[in-house]
């Protein structure tokens, strides 16, 4: 029985091993999307700057922060960064061997491994240069260390617990609301044992130890947080206006499903249909499984160690509706953000399925996961390593001088994306629509130029390279103010980008 038991470790630690590599697959490129050019961009400011810059934009800075730490030590490297959002995942299946299965069994552990790193949604942002999967690892440490102080209230777990708390809600505002609930649900449950355990003894104290513990815990976290409290105010103020988040639509809700599980977004890894169908199994096979124990486990006892999973998807759930609320006001309802409490999900789906689930239908629905996995990952090796993507930076490079500009407008994203790979080179973000996004962009670029009218390009002087996305729209643009006698059209062309579908119309202009 003992060998069997130190095999299963070793079959444990195999698949660790077997879906870090799988999932850094995909990883080794340096083509970049928006997003991850942002990302890119703030990287390089100092500490202070990314508090600056970071307070204008729509995530609270921490990721930025570490990003920044890797710029000092490897300097501008994508490899290093991409290699940076991979290791949270991966720490995170290692919590599964450590953590999840010394609190919740053999079983339990190794699915959450699993499902961690063959998920395809994880596999889909092992390497994608945000923030997502730090706060997919903090809200999951933070989760366990919460349910760690309702079994066993001790220092070193209330202080843990405070630490990641903090740290996520430092890395996303979907992470901030997640700490906020939890917070509430331990302040509630220690509030009622108390009064409860007053019932049963008259001489009980109310105030408890675990009540002080909660006290000094939630004031040292809301202190930590302060400096960053009008930052997040504003940034709630900005959202309202936030073009890129539509307000909440059955579609939308369609998306998050679809995309818990695939990553499907802006870009289609896999058919939709297929997508939707593997949710479904997953979700009808765990549900399932809820079911069976809710029947077979008959003991109060018993029931209570169910508490956990309930407990997972329930906080996963109270986060959705908290921030549904909100949206019905100012919208922040979007798919991709829920990727921060994907940890909880699987949780979730780990728990159930290693208690109830049959040993047949697990095996069936882990062949699945590895095959859809599979498909998509091969497909976005194929996308990510194309050699289409390169191509518009080879053109540019080919030619670029030190003293050239390059100037885009706001709906190019290509053109903040090349900005980012020649960031010692004048940028210059033209801003037609007025936007009034000038504090928060000045991630792109050393000097980024920003304008809101051609005619700041009146006195200069030298070549100048535009990046369109649609009918060279600024080309024409500039052409038509300035005119042929002003203007010299040296060299164009057009690519399109296996990688995020990017549309690159690059002109390389003189003017006089």
């Amino acid at each position: 029985m003992e060998s069997k038991k130190v095999n299963f470790k070793y079959i444990h630690i195999g698949i660790i091993i077997v879906g870090i590599i799988f999932i850094s697959l995909s990883i080794f490129h340096t083509s970049l999307w928006f997003d991850e050019s942002y990302s890119v961009g703030m990287a390089s400011k100092s500490f202070l700057d990314i508090y600056l810059i970071g307070g204008n934009d729509v995530h609270p800075i921490l990721y930025y922060y570490i990003l920044h730490i890797f710029y000092l030590i490897f300097g501008t490297n994508i490899y290093v960064y991409r290699l940076l959002s991979m290791i949270p995942l991966a720490i995170l299946s290692i919590i599964g061997y450590t953590h999840i299965r010394k609190d919740f069994g053999e079983k339990v552990g190794f699915l959450f491994s699993f499902f961690t790193l063959f998920l395809p949604l994880n596999c889909v942002y092992s390497g994608e240069i945000r923030m997502y999967t730090w706060a997919m690892l903090l809200v999951s440490l933070m989760a366990i260390y919460a349910y760690r102080i309702y079994i066993k209230s001790s220092y070193k777990n209330w202080i843990l617990f405070s630490i990641f708390s903090v740290l996520s809600a430092y890395t996303h505002y979907y992470s901030l609301a997640t700490a906020f609930i939890i917070n509430l649900i331990l302040c509630i449950y220690f509030i009622r044992k108390a009064i409860n355990e007053r019932k049963q003894d008259s001489t009980a104290k109310m105030y408890t130890t675990e009540l002080k513990c909660f006290t000094v815990s939630a004031i040292s976290q809301i202190l930590i947080y302060s400096p960053w409290i009008i930052c997040v105010w504003k940034q709630v103020l900005g959202l309202s206006n936030g073009f890129w988040i539509s307000r909440p639509t059955l579609k939308l809700f369609l998306e998050i499903f679809i995309f818990q599980f695939t990553g499907n977004l802006n870009v289609k890894y896999i058919n939709q249909t297929i997508a939707i169908l593997y949710g479904l199994s997953i979700l009808a096979y765990t549900i399932y499984c809820i079911v069976r124990m809710h029947f077979k486990n008959e003991k109060i006892e018993e029931r209570k160690a169910n508490n956990a999973g309930a407990w997972a998807i329930g906080i996963y759930f109270m986060v959705t509706l908290f921030i549904l609320i909100i949206s019905i006001k100012k919208p922040i309802l979007y798919p991709r953000y829920f990727l921060t409490l994907t940890g909880l999900f699987i949780f979730f789906v780990s728990f159930y399925i290693a208690n109830m689930g049959k040993k047949l239908f697990t095996v069936i629905i882990s062949i699945l996961t590895i095959i859809i996995s599979i498909t998509i990952n091969y497909k976005m090796i194929q996308i990510n390593y194309a050699k289409s993507n390169n191509a518009p930076i080879e053109y540019v490079k080919e030619d670029l001088k030190q003293d050239d500009m390059i100037i885009f407008e706001n709906e190019s994203g290509s053109g903040f994306v090349l900005s980012m790979h020649f960031d010692n080179i004048q940028n210059c973000f033209y801003d037609a629509e007025n936007w009034n996004v000038e504090p928060a962009y000045r991630a792109f670029g050393k000097n980024l130029l920003y304008i809101n009218n051609l005619d700041e390009l009146n006195d200069y002087k030298g070549r100048i390279w535009i990046v369109d996305t649609d009918n060279y729209n600024l080309y024409n643009k500039i052409l038509e103010k300035y005119g042929e006698d002003e203007i010299t059209l040296l060299k164009q062309n057009e690519f399109n980008t296996e990688y995020h579908s990017y549309r690159y119309e690059i002109s390389l202009i003189n003017k006089q």
